[in-house]
């Protein structure tokens, strides 16, 4: 029992040291190529958890060589184009000024069903509002609306709005977190005299964000029953 154990803990952090390695995009995006590797890395993984007699380096060496071959082939796709066009292939027009790309979507093997279903999601109901929608190298739909169904932007109307960049998370679990600081124009001086202040203690706070025009978002922590 307490070697099944160490082993998934050590499974387990090589899970993760791997996924880091990797990079985000191997995580947020799965292109084809990247989906290979998951589901290998998964069946490598899941075998030496349950079987006890094969010994772990028998799991490295495969792990260690897929990652090798991976970061290979992100920097072939860096390099070169062709070489990404045929690992990841290319994105594909589907929808062209409200006229549905019949071929498109045969080579695609998208039934007008599963169109239909990715342009509610985008808020669409009528394909002849659609200038452009767009099938990813991930499977996923890119829209972009006729200019008199877009929704006016602030530069169109004249109107000027304030830069307050992003919220960014200063107290977590009552905690302060100073790694926020530099995106909302705030380091810890000020930052305790705010708390001050407004008469805000930080240790009763669940999460609390700020931004770079002071504008603050704040939630408590629930009381304990």
């Amino acid at each position: 029992m307490l070697i099944t154990l160490i082993r998934t803990v050590i499974l387990y952090i090589l899970v993760l040291i791997t996924f880091r390695i990797l990079g985000k995009r191997q995580v947020g995006e799965l292109q084809p190529a990247d989906l290979v590797i998951t589901i290998l890395l998964s069946e490598i993984l899941v075998i030496p958890m349950q079987d006890t007699r094969i010994p772990l380096i028998n799991t490295l060496i495969p792990v260690l060589l897929l990652i090798g071959f991976e970061i290979l082939m992100s920097w072939f796709s860096i390099k070169s184009i062709r070489f990404r066009n045929l690992l990841q292939g290319n994105s594909l027009i589907v929808i062209r000024n409200g006229v549905l790309d019949q071929a498109q979507l045969k080579r695609l093997r998208f039934t007008v069903d599963d169109l239909l279903e990715e342009l509610r999601k985008k808020d669409v109901f009528d394909i002849s509002e659609v200038q452009y929608a767009i099938v990813e190298t991930d499977g996923t739909l890119s829209v972009l609306l006729k200019p008199e169904y877009r929704t006016p932007q602030a530069g169109a109307l004249n109107a000027a709005e304030p830069d307050n960049g992003i919220p960014c998370v200063v107290v977590s679990d009552g905690r302060i977190l100073q790694s926020g600081f530099k995106d909302c124009g705030m380091n810890e001086e000020k930052f305790r005299a705010l708390l001050k202040k407004r008469k805000i203690d930080p240790e009763k706070l669940l999460v609390m964000t700020l931004d770079k025009q002071g504008n603050m978002t704040k939630i408590e922590k629930a009381a304990d029953k």
